[in-house]
């Protein structure tokens, strides 16, 4: 296997930790949030504008992020993220109101949806292919390392007195502005160079910086092969994203991200506290059965990353299902017959099984599937699927704890996980180690 130049591990790391900007904001506001409503005199209503602000702009983020990353490359998107998760940390600590606080954070949300299209793009792009999927996986990992920080960083300011709610919200800045600053020194995609601006020039001087051993022929070759593909991508057919040729990645992009939210991930994570007390417990062991959630979760992330080059994308992904199926019937099985003290188990083994499957799996898989002149997106496609179901789920959730027994919710939950592992086995295809501009062909994108 070849040796990974150290350049192009710190630009991964660098692109990465956009995903620690994700986990930092979204989960933030948690510490602040009941001081605001109380500061303010907030409504039931009013409150849940606020708290989900953030969701609305990853929507909108998502939606439009394909655009400046086609538009005027990948870097400056970056950089533009990182503005954008400045501005919302240092807005929300001064926020005067709840409409300013919701500006503030719709603008975080906004960097949000943007990094999640741009990002594992970026990685997937710069990537050898024997190492995309744990280069690209880094973006989850740094996910989930950015809400353990979080909830690290409102426990050490939670003393700062009536202000320490500014503090924390406001304290999101200070990655932001670094890995702002990181961004400067990166690289441009050299596919980006090659299919959208035509400068060659700039490519093969990133391409070798890229493979600092290759010799000239062996980076012409390969920027010969890229153009090749997307020539080929181009001849004699429409460029129309919405077309039968693309129906393979479009699916697959639209399916991952949509099993992902039908897990039920997204609605546990938020509301795993209220999902303990229904076990009989306290609010103080809740909040500390919701930590042990984060503990898991980064633990299995790591596996997941060590795992996702060596069994491949369509294994983890057939392994998390079993392990989905198996933890969410489980779960069901115990509120139906009241044998609470094994759901926390439950849930445990339910956050391994996604962060090892799923968790890992699905930025790496939407990054890699699309060919060079639609990946920006086909991003934006799962990227937009993703946050559109979080935003369902997240809220119609506490509705549905009011509505139906909660063994109910966890056996729909199981049940689309079964139609998940179905989907796995009959549809979707191995992409370990596959070059882009092969795996291109493979999926019938390109002749």
């Amino acid at each position: 296997m070849q040796r990974l130049p150290r350049r192009l591990i710190g630009w991964s790391i660098t692109s990465a930790l956009a995903g620690f900007l994700f986990g930092f904001d979204t989960v933030v506001i948690s510490g602040a949030e009941q001081t605001i409503q109380s500061l303010w005199g907030l409504s039931a209503g009013l409150h849940g504008v606020v708290m989900g602000a953030a969701l609305y702009g990853t929507v909108l983020g998502a939606l439009a992020g394909a655009w400046p990353a086609d538009r005027f490359g990948r870097k400056p998107t970056l950089i533009w993220t990182g503005v954008f998760y400045i501005v919302s940390g240092i807005w929300s600590a001064y926020a005067w109101g709840p409409y300013s606080m919701i500006a503030a954070r719709l603008i975080g949300g906004i960097g949000i949806g943007v990094s999640t299209v741009v990002a594992p793009m970026y990685i997937t792009e710069i990537a050898p292919p024997a190492y995309r999927g744990r280069l690209t996986g880094l973006f989850q990992f740094n996910i989930v390392f950015g809400i353990v920080m979080a909830f690290a960083s409102n426990a050490l300011l939670a003393g700062l007195g009536d202000s320490a709610w500014r503090w924390m919200l406001g304290m999101e800045a200070v990655p932001a502005v670094i890995y702002t600053a990181m961004c400067l020194a990166i690289s441009e995609s050299p596919r980006w160079l090659l299919t959208r601006r035509k400068d060659r020039a700039a490519a093969l001087r990133v391409l070798a910086q890229m493979q600092p051993d290759a010799s000239p022929r062996v980076i012409e070759s390969e920027a010969d092969a890229i153009v090749a593909a997307s020539s080929s991508d181009n001849a004699g057919r429409t460029s129309a994203f919405w077309t039968m040729r693309l129906r393979v990645p479009i699916l697959l992009a639209f399916l991952v991200a949509f099993f992902n939210q039908l897990s039920g991930i997204n609605a546990i994570l938020y509301f795993a506290p209220r999902i303990f007390e229904l076990t009989g417990l306290g609010r103080h062991a809740a909040l500390l059965q919701s930590i042990g959630i984060g503990i898991t979760n980064l633990v299995f992330t790591f596996v997941g990353l060590w795992l996702i080059d060596r069994l491949g994308r369509r294994t983890l992904l057939t392994i998390g299902s079993f392990g989905y199926i198996a933890s969410l019937g489980l779960c069901a099985w115990a509120f139906f017959t009241q044998h609470y003290a094994i759901v926390p188990l439950c849930i445990f083994a339910f956050i391994a099984s996604h962060a090892v499957g799923q968790g890992t799996v699905i930025w790496v898989l939407i990054s890699e599937i699309f060919p060079n002149e639609h990946r920006a997106e086909g991003q934006s496609l799962g990227s937009a699927t993703h946050w559109i179901f979080a935003a369902l789920l997240t809220t119609v959730f506490p509705a549905l704890v009011g509505a139906f027994a909660p063994g109910w919710i966890f056996l729909f939950f199981c049940g689309m996980m079964v139609l998940q592992l179905v989907w796995v086995l009959t549809m979707v295809p191995e992409t370990k180690g596959v070059p882009l501009e092969q795996l291109q062909r493979q999926l019938g994108v390109s002749a």
